[in-house]
C-alpha cells in the first residue's frame, strides 16, 4: 500500500480505537431542559483574528454567469432549465475564531519538538505535521463545566491582562456550585466575548487569562480539554520571564491536553448554566495543527 494511502487508512482506523469513541451513556442524562447553547464565534471575512494568523477569506469560485460565459462544464451542455451553481474557496488558518489546538501546534526546545517527541526536523512534512495533527483530535462528547471567573468576582468582564489565580478558579467553582471531574471539558469565562466581534473593545479586554499555576491546578483532575472565551486561554503577556506561553507549554506540549479558544460563553453566563453536556467535533484535516469547531452545550 502506498505511504499516503497507509496514512489515510491509519486515520480512519484510529477513530474507532480512540478512547473518546466509547461514550458514557450516563452523560446523556446531564441535560435537564434540552436547551442548546451555540458556543461558536461565527466566521466571515474581516472577522477578528490573532495578529499571528492570516485573515479569514471567502472567495466566490464558480458562478452562474461564469459558467454560461465559459461553457466549460460538460454536465451543463444540455441545460434547457438553466441549471447552475455557486461554489466558493475558503482560505484561513484552523485557528480562526472558535477552534481547538491540536497537540502539534506548539513546539519547545532547540529541536522544535511537540507533544510525543516529534520534531520539526523529522515529523513535519510539506503538508503539515505527520503525527498529532487534527486527525488525532478526538470527538468531544462529555461533561462540560463553566468556571465563570468574571461573574464570581462580580464583574461583567475581567480587565485586560488580568492573571487568573487558582483561588479565583476555586471561587468560580463555588459560584457555579460545580466541581471538576476527570474527563471534563473545563471552560473559563473572562467575559472577553461580551464584546465580540468589536475589535476595538476586544483589544481593551485583551490578555486576561490563566497562568502556569492555574494550568497546573486544572490538570490535577485530568480534563479532556481546557478552553476560554479569549484569543489564547492564558494571560498575556506572560508573567514568567523567558517563557512566552507557559500555559500552552504545560497543557499542550507536556500534558497533551487540547486547548479551545474563543469559546462564546455569554449565553451560558446569562442563564447561569454551569454544568452541561458538551459536544464538539473537530474536523479531521490531515496536517492541520488545529480545527475550527462549532461546539454546543446542552443544558
Amino acid at each position: 500500500m502506498p505511504a499516503e494511502h497507509s496514512r489515510i487508512a491509519a486515520d480512519l482506523g484510529s477513530a474507532a480505537e480512540h478512547p473518546a469513541a466509547a461514550l458514557d451513556l450516563d452523560l446523556l442524562r446531564l441535560p435537564r431542559k434540552g436547551r442548546i447553547y451555540d458556543l461558536a464565534s461565527g466566521w466571515w471575512p474581516g472577522m477578528p483574528v490573532s495578529e499571528v494568523h492570516p485573515p479569514f477569506q471567502v472567495l466566490t469560485y464558480r458562478t452562474p454567469r461564469g459558467q454560461r460565459a465559459q461553457s466549460d462544464i460538460a454536465m451543463l451542455a444540455d441545460n434547457s432549465v438553466n441549471f447552475h451553481f455557486i461554489s466558493e474557496l475558503v482560505m484561513c488558518t484552523m485557528h480562526s475564531g472558535t477552534h481547538v489546538d491540536a497537540l502539534s501546534h506548539v513546539t519547545c526546545g532547540s529541536e522544535d519538538r511537540w507533544y510525543g517527541g516529534d520534531s520539526a526536523d523529522d515529523g513535519l512534512g510539506d503538508f503539515g505535521p505527520l503525527r498529532h495533527d487534527a486527525c488525532d483530535l478526538a470527538p468531544m462528547i462529555t461533561r462540560g463545566i463553566m468556571l465563570d471567573v468574571a461573574s464570581a468576582l462580580g464583574l461583567s468582564h475581567l480587565e485586560a491582562h488580568h492573571a487568573i489565580t487558582v483561588e479565583e478558579l476555586e471561587l468560580a467553582e463555588e459560584h457555579g456550585h460545580v466541581s471538576r471531574q476527570p474527563g471534563d471539558v473545563v471552560l473559563i469565562r473572562t467575559g472577553t466575548m461580551g464584546a465580540w466581534p468589536v475589535a476595538e473593545e476586544l483589544d481593551r479586554r485583551d490578555g486576561a487569562g490563566i497562568g502556569a499555576d492555574a494550568a497546573a491546578w486544572l490538570l490535577t483532575r485530568g480534563p479532556a480539554a481546557v478552553g476560554a472565551d479569549n484569543r489564547g486561554l492564558e494571560v498575556a503577556p506572560s508573567t514568567i520571564p523567558g517563557d512566552p506561553s507557559p500555559v500552552h507549554r504545560i497543557l499542550l506540549h507536556e500534558a497533551g491536553v487540547p486547548i479551545l479558544e474563543w469559546v462564546n460563553q455569554e449565553g451560558l453566563a446569562e442563564d447561569r448554566v454551569y454544568e452541561f453536556l458538551f459536544i464538539c467535533l473537530p474536523l479531521t484535516i490531515r496536517g492541520a495543527t488545529g480545527s475550527v469547531v462549532r461546539p454546543v452545550a446542552i443544558a
